[in-house]
């Protein structure tokens, strides 16, 4: 076997090694995905309704609580990257963190400070790298998140929120993360939890908005009250809004790694493909030198014979 030969075959056997492994990541991916789908389906319901109970609770009530309260001026703003543990993704990250990147920009250019709180692996080497500040950052879970992680990466951002700047604290709470669209599209998105939006007309259109001014608002009581009210929902909103977010980034990770290995997979097919039209040229190839080397010593034989009969 010639030279030229042996390597195309090794070449093979190895791009089919790769093949292998990818088609095996593929194929957990999309398990995966079933699983997060679900995941997301359950918890969105509760989180916007959650949501829907505290805006109705804090419209209803006159009193300006540190989590639904604009600040005349902020000057202080904390963002949740939400990025993968893992590579393999192709850019899931890296778009995630643009879009931070791109949040950070706007809120910089509105003359705010920013602070940096960061989940997975990839976000927390990314900010590593540039030598840039994170307040708090959380590893370990991206790919299977439980409500007990969000609980965990609330906790701090409700803390700053109700600080004062003076001590460290933030005036608005951004989160950035991938949305789930489908499993071909993936989105990212930014959107700010903290202070709380109280404006009912958000998600309506006009002929909606136009019915509802002339709807009139429920009267709420509160017991004990409405400030013990908003103290009791208000984390339990922000660790809903988190892990629903976790899990659409979690998806969205399991979708984009069955993408980039499908992708991964089917070039190795085709480079199979080109590297086994190679190895048979190669081998025809040496074949002809063969039969020319086979004929030329056959042909040399015959007149060497025919000159010593004479």
């Amino acid at each position: 076997m010639g030279a030229k030969l042996r390597v195309y075959k090794r070449r093979i056997r190895s791009v089919t090694a790769t093949k292998k492994i990818t088609k095996a990541m593929e194929m957990i991916a999309a398990s995966r995905i079933v699983k997060a789908q679900r995941q997301v389906a359950a918890s969105t319901p509760y989180a916007s309704e959650l949501t829907r109970a505290v805006t109705a609770v804090a419209t209803g009530s006159n009193t300006n609580h540190a989590l639904t309260t604009e600040v005349e001026n902020p000057t202080r703003a904390a963002i949740l990257l939400i990025t993968s543990d893992r590579g393999l993704a192709g850019g899931y990250s890296s778009n995630a963190i643009k879009a931070a990147e791109q949040l950070t920009e706007r809120l910089k250019a509105e003359g705010k400070e920013v602070d940096a709180y960061i989940v997975g692996r990839k976000g927390v080497s990314y900010y590593a790298f540039r030598e840039r500040k994170v307040v708090d950052s959380w590893t370990g879970f991206t790919d299977s998140p439980t409500y007990a992680d969000a609980k965990a990466v609330a906790g701090p951002l409700i803390e700053a929120v109700q600080k004062d700047t003076a001590e460290g604290g933030v005036d608005e709470l951004h989160i950035v993360f991938t949305e789930f669209v489908s499993m071909m599209t993936q989105t990212p998105v930014d959107d700010r939890l903290l202070p709380l939006s109280l404006d009912a007309k958000s998600g309506e259109d006009a002929e909606d908005a136009a019915s509802s001014k002339t709807e009139l608002l429920p009267l709420f009581d509160f017991e004990p009250s409405a400030e013990d009210v908003l103290d009791a929902l208000l984390p339990r909103y922000v660790e809903s809004r988190i892990y629903n977010a976790l899990l659409q980034a979690a998806a969205s990770k399991h979708a984009a790694t069955r993408r980039a290995m499908k992708s991964a997979t089917d070039n190795a097919e085709e480079l199979i493909k080109s590297l086994s039209r190679l190895a048979n040229a190669a081998r025809q190839a040496e074949i002809t030198q063969e039969i020319s080397e086979i004929v030329g010593g056959a042909s040399a034989l015959a007149d060497a014979t025919a000159g010593s009969d004479k």
